[in-house]
């Protein structure tokens, strides 16, 4: 199905394929609001936009970073703002500004947590060289 003033709309298997989220996360995120469908089809399957599905991608890379589902609907809402041209630029360029500093602090304690991991799998591999 396709309407001229949204491109293409595809169904939620075909988004589910193409993020890599399962159907189940997809109506999750649906449910709380982040992503709804552009529309329905005559059967009542859902329609989503190429807007919907990059909603969904970005999503899909704040979850590993731990931020809640209320950040990620603020952050959704601040880049929707953005592109739209809505509200106070330098304003909303503030806010991503947040969003960037805490999702480069996240890294950073990710990173962190991989050495140590890293170090530990290498501690054990250590024990089982020793065995040998």
């Amino acid at each position: 199905m396709t309407d001229p003033s949204r491109g293409e709309l595809v169904q939620i298997g075909q988004v589910a394929e193409r993020t890599g989220l399962s159907l189940r996360t997809i109506r999750f995120y649906e449910e709380n609001g982040l992503v709804i469908p552009t529309a329905r089809s005559e059967g009542g399957f859902r329609l989503y936009s190429e807007d919907d599905v990059a909603r969904l991608e970005v999503v899909k890379r704040m979850k590993p970073l731990g931020f809640s589902l209320e950040e990620m609907q603020e952050l959704l809402t601040l880049l929707a703002d953005l592109d739209s041209g809505d509200g106070d630029r330098a304003q909303l360029l503030d806010r991503l500004r947040m969003f960037h500093a805490a999702a480069t602090a996240r890294v950073t304690a990710l990173r962190e947590q991989l050495g140590v991991a890293e170090g530990f799998a290498d501690t054990l591999a250590g024990h089982l060289g020793d065995r040998h």
